[in-house]
């Protein structure tokens, strides 16, 4: 308890910014536009939405974020039958700017969106909209399945895993739209940058992703929730008092010992679910898992999926959400938030504006200090037909990359705007040798070298 009182306290002191994180760390954007691949075509088409966030303003007690919802990364396809693509959403999404932890019984997250990642894309919880129907022993709710009883917005006792259920019809980035609200319920890093790669969308489909897991540094802030806390990538400091360096910040929950699907967690009886077997294997539904506390052990976060603890925006301390993933980056439940809310849940869409606000005209900027030969990958080097061009950690505003002969000839240009990670150069026409590679955010330079070898 006394952790939690100076954490109160500090997260008090430095709420009062009229130009905290909460407004400055939106990814905005009024001239790029997004791309999206159709199934069958490995190049990406534009889709002529703007990407990221358009207009950031805030008064005393908000900020308002005006998005269109489509990442900088491209989408699609979304394969296993879902017939719609990332669609403009027009909307406008605010913030509290001065967050406070909800008394009583928490809120727990719903359908649909639950928070926004800082491009302005929506995060959802961990379900698909898909129970199990007792009296059918069989799947309800969602496309292609009968009705649940009591109808779509009726709580079911045993509800299924999105991440889990839906991999095969998630995009290079982990993301997929419902009725064109492209969303992710997870990490949004590109499945072919986790350490085991569980999909293979990436093989055809190219993306990247809101940002890179860096295991060496503390993630960055990626999102924000519809309770005003931030969220923030895999990895964190190992002391919630910014000590000690950084460390996988680890889930609390881990699958029940069960053999039958007829109890809860907190051991309550409820109606019999779906066989636990190879086909509904634990870890199908969200009621499959329970949270163990862990007294000491300051890696793992909350039931709610969070802790108070410094972060590079917040050095004094703040409750924060983490979007948790295990040794080998893939996601682990409860994934981002939930299944409930930390705090009071007043954030989120609203239809317009009706105070007095200021709009935030000053876009971050990767600066000399984050623009780095640590953080900037090439590989694979040597190469023989494509090498790619990946910044560890989130990028915020557009940098340009050029391939170079050693005299200084350009060769090939090519970009990672704000909200992606990676750059390709197809290098199958080019000699052997040695070729620079120059990349620059506007602020300053950093020249790498990469070899050309033919088998």
């Amino acid at each position: 308890m006394k952790t939690l009182t100076f954490f109160a306290i500090a997260f008090a002191s430095f709420i009062t910014n009229a130009q905290g994180p909460a407004i400055t760390n939106w990814l905005q954007n009024t001239t790029e536009v997004g791309s999206y691949y159709t199934q069958g075509n490995s190049t990406a088409v534009s889709n002529n939405i703007l990407v990221n966030c358009q207009v950031v303003e805030y008064s005393d007690n908000w900020v308002y974020i005006s998005t269109n919802g489509v990442p900088s990364y491209p989408t699609g396809p979304f394969l296993g039958g879902n017939p719609s693509n990332a669609q403009s959403q027009d909307a406008i999404y605010r913030f509290l700017l001065a967050p406070v932890e909800k008394t009583g019984p928490k809120t727990p997250t719903n359908g649909g969106n639950i928070g926004n990642f800082i491009n302005g894309v929506s995060l959802f919880d961990y379900r698909d909209g898909v129970a199990w129907n007792p009296n059918t022993n069989s799947f309800c709710g969602g496309p292609g399945n009968p009705p649940c009883p009591g109808g779509p917005m009726a709580d079911q006792d045993w509800n299924r895993d999105a991440v889990v259920y839906e991999l095969g019809g998630f995009d290079c980035a982990k993301g997929h739209p419902a009725m064109g609200n492209y969303h992710h319920h997870q990490n949004p890093s590109a499945f072919k940058l986790d350490i085991e790669v569980l999909s293979t969308i990436c093989n055809l489909y190219d993306a990247d992703g809101l940002y890179a897991i860096n295991p060496n540094e503390h993630a960055p802030l990626i999102g924000y929730a519809n309770d005003g806390f931030p969220i923030y990538g895999a990895y964190g400091f190992i002391n919630t008092d910014g000590s000690g360096g950084v460390t996988r910040i680890l889930s609390g929950y881990q699958l029940r010992d069960i053999t039958i699907r007829n109890t809860h967690a907190d051991g309550s009886s409820v109606s019999l679910g779906a066989p636990i077997n190879n086909t509904y294997p634990l870890g199908s539904f969200r009621e499959d898992y329970q949270w163990v506390s862990h007294p000491g052990e300051m890696q793992y976060v909350d039931e709610h999926n969070g802790r108070f603890a410094a972060t590079p925006e917040y050095p004094n301390g703040t409750y924060a959400y983490y979007a948790t993933v295990n040794e080998n980056y893939n996601s682990v439940y409860p994934y981002v938030i939930g299944p409930t809310f930390f705090g009071n849940v007043t954030s989120g869409r609203v239809n317009s504006i009706n105070e007095p606000t200021t709009i935030f005209e000053n876009p971050l900027a990767l600066n000399e200090v984050a623009l780095s030969n640590a953080i900037i990958s090439i590989y694979p080097n040597p190469v023989t037909d494509l090498v790619a061009i990946q910044i560890n950690t989130l990028v915020t505003k557009k940098v340009t990359i050029e391939l170079m002969d050693m005299s200084g000839k350009l060769i090939q240009t090519t970009q990672i705007n704000a909200g992606g990670t990676i750059a390709f150069f197809d290098i199958q026409s080019l000699y052997e040798g040695v070729y620079l590679v120059k990349i620059n955010n506007g602020d300053n330079t950093i020249t790498k070298q990469v070899i050309i070898k033919r088998d």
